[in-house]
């Protein structure tokens, strides 16, 4: 833990908060920290031709794009509820900043059913690390949080994504379709239940800082008799 985020825990446990997988160590980045990942998306998170996102935040101008996502960084904390929350962790590879991995919940105390998005920086691109970060969160949420079923969705041709979620053991769920630059492309989505998750084999996850976290859900802390992971 950063002196950084260890100063700021008491005004938002979050900091506290820390997933190791591998080589992977996944954290909420302080405000310091953001610039870094900012430089990451100006090197590039996807070919200029393709758009592998809902809403087409990496067309706009550098500044603007820089802007929009500090304001979604810092509001995604500022609208925390246990009733609609998204936990955005950086994403370090043997200490490099190399992409973002969120976790999402909507009623999740009620529906125990979680979501996820990330990005990942070009040159770490085709190396695992999407498929072991995505791991990471669900861990989290499966195994410590007590989520029931996980789901996603990608765009049919982005073939990437998608052999990430089956490698995951993700099913397929259906179609939709999303148009971030204005022509709707079919997307595909995918559900996986916890049955599901640990019927596969699954990497070693370390799991610090949660326990401060717990309330932050709407779940109970640990010694209060209710069990987390299901």
């Amino acid at each position: 833990m950063t002196a950084a985020s260890s100063g700021l825990q008491d005004l938002w446990p979050f900091y506290a908060l820390r997933l190791t997988t591998g080589d992977l160590e996944l954290r909420y980045p302080t405000e310091a920290e953001l610039p870094g990942f900012a430089e990451i998306i100006e090197r590039g998170i996807h070919p200029p031709d393709e758009m592998p996102f809902g809403i087409a935040w990496t067309d706009l101008p550098a500044a603007r794009r820089n802007l929009e996502s500090y304001q979604w960084w810092m509001g995604s904390r500022g609208r925390w509820s246990p009733d609609d929350w998204t936990l955005t962790f950086g994403v370090w590879e043997a200490g490099r900043a190399v992409g973002f991995q969120d976790l999402r919940g909507h009623e999740f105390p009620r529906y125990r059913t979680v979501a996820s998005g990330s990005w990942l920086g070009l040159e770490f691109q085709r190396r695992g690390i999407g498929k072991l970060m995505r791991q990471a969160v669900l861990g989290l949420a499966f195994d410590h949080l007590g989520a029931q079923v996980a789901e996603t969705e990608a765009f049919i041709d982005n073939p990437a994504s998608n052999k990430v979620s089956l490698g995951v053991g993700y099913e397929a769920n259906g179609f939709g379709q999303l148009a971030p630059r204005g022509v709707p492309r079919p997307t595909q989505r995918f559900r996986l239940t916890l049955e599901g998750w640990r019927a596969r084999p699954r990497p070693a996850l370390r799991v610090e800082g949660l326990e401060a976290c717990l309330h932050m859900f709407g779940l109970p802390a640990a010694d209060e008799g209710a069990p987390i992971g299901g």
